[in-house]
């Protein structure tokens, strides 16, 4: 007889206590996603959620067995759909139970247990984020435990190619430091779905690389405005810009492509070495994904003025450069934006290694009286999303 649910034990992640080595077993078990990604924690089963304002890792135990994990963090952001344009929120991500003690409940438990420590922590809406075609997850948050759709962003991947890309010579980038970043992401992006409260935060994180932007070339002229209540005036490009930041997920997580692409690892191989032997074919050149892998993620992507699109694809090239050059093993530049955000059809990437809608549902804990008018809103999302930029934050890729 299969084992009982209530012989199931779901407590916090002691690090004392567990074995990590325990953890990455159970994940290896668990390819995720329709690329059948393996996520290599390198020894830190909380790497994902450690930046974060608030963390926490729960574990299913079943005897001296891990069977299922997950993890949650906590911040403030803004959310145009609160009553006051702000809530606390708390994410669930890395929900992995192994796949020979599925369909028992352990999930919906471990998430139950993960939104007790939410309501606890005054938490208003939790929010979760999973592939489009998921069935079992969006069973899990949709169908048992109420979660209505919220958004679909788009998570774009371009591969780091042996040759750099070509960035016109006609603007020019500049890096800017973290206070600046802060005050052209509050001025700018201050008032998008999911913007950090604490993006100061964020762009100072170690992982963070920096901040650049990008204007048409000799453009010098910055015109001044108020930073709202800072010692020093905010400077803004008087016609077009774009900005962006590089979180160097690499160094916290690596990234394995598992058996499922098997196929498409040859395909990859195929093409790299016609590359090589014949470079007059000018096929793309693509690294080799066989191995584990890390990846540089792009977020607070924005623009301002007509030429902003071709801005912001000369930043995301200047961003592959740099990653080609990094002496370490990043073979991929990561971009989410908002599934109706103008700049997602600026962005490169190739089609076959993205995702163009990934789904992202959310849920009220303290106020149920907004039960109804949040899955009136879910409901509107999909018209309600074009034009409309999301902010994604790296803590939680």
């Amino acid at each position: 007889m299969a084992p009982g649910l209530e012989e199931i034990e779901i407590r916090s992640f002691d690090k004392q206590r567990d074995d990590a080595a325990r953890v990455e077993a159970l994940e290896k078990k668990c390819e995720v996603g329709p690329r059948d990604l393996v996520i290599d924690t390198m020894g830190d089963p909380m790497c994902r959620v450690r930046n974060s304002p608030q963390s926490k890792m729960l574990v299913a135990e079943l005897g001296e067995e891990l069977v299922g994990v997950v993890r949650g963090s906590i911040k403030m952001v803004t959310l145009k759909s609160s009553s006051c344009g702000m809530a606390k929120v708390g994410f669930v991500l890395g929900l992995r139970v192994s796949p020979l003690h599925r369909r028992r409940g352990i999930g919906l438990r471990m998430v139950q247990s993960l939104e007790d420590w939410f309501r606890i922590n005054s938490v208003d809406y939790a929010y979760m984020a999973t592939e489009k075609d998921n069935r079992a997850s969006l069973r899990l948050f949709m169908d048992k435990l109420g979660y209505v759709m919220f958004r679909t962003p788009a998570v774009l991947v371009n591969p780091v190619t042996r040759r750099p890309a070509r960035i016109s010579g006609k603007v020019e980038i500049r890096k800017i430091e973290a206070e600046q970043a802060e005050c052209l992401y509050r001025r700018f992006m201050g008032s998008v779905d999911l913007f950090p409260h604490d993006i100061d935060a964020v762009l100072k994180n170690k992982l963070s690389l920096g901040t650049w932007v990008c204007y048409p070339k000799g453009e010098y002229s910055w015109k001044e405005e108020d930073a709202g209540g800072g010692d020093e005036p905010l400077l803004i490009p008087s016609s077009s810009w774009a900005m962006l930041s590089v979180w160097n997920c690499g160094d916290v997580f690596k990234i394995k492509v598992g058996r499922g692409r098997a196929s498409s690892n040859i395909a990859f191989k195929i093409l790299s070495f016609i590359d090589r032997a014949l470079p007059c074919l000018r096929l793309p050149s693509v690294p080799d994904f066989s191995g584990s892998f890390g990846v540089y993620f792009v977020y607070g992507v924005h623009g301002e003025g007509p030429q902003a699109g071709l801005l912001a694809k000369s930043l995301c090239q200047f961003a592959h450069n740099m990653a080609a050059d990094e002496s370490g093993d990043c073979k991929a530049v990561v971009v989410a934006t908002g599934g109706g955000d103008p700049m997602k059809r600026c962005i490169p990437h190739w089609k076959m290694l993205s995702c163009p809608e990934d789904m992202w549902c959310i849920k009220p804990l303290i106020n149920h009286d907004d039960m109804k008018k949040t899955q009136s809103e879910g409901a509107a999302a999909a018209a309600a999303e074009k034009g409309a930029a999301l902010f994604v934050d790296p803590r939680e890729v």
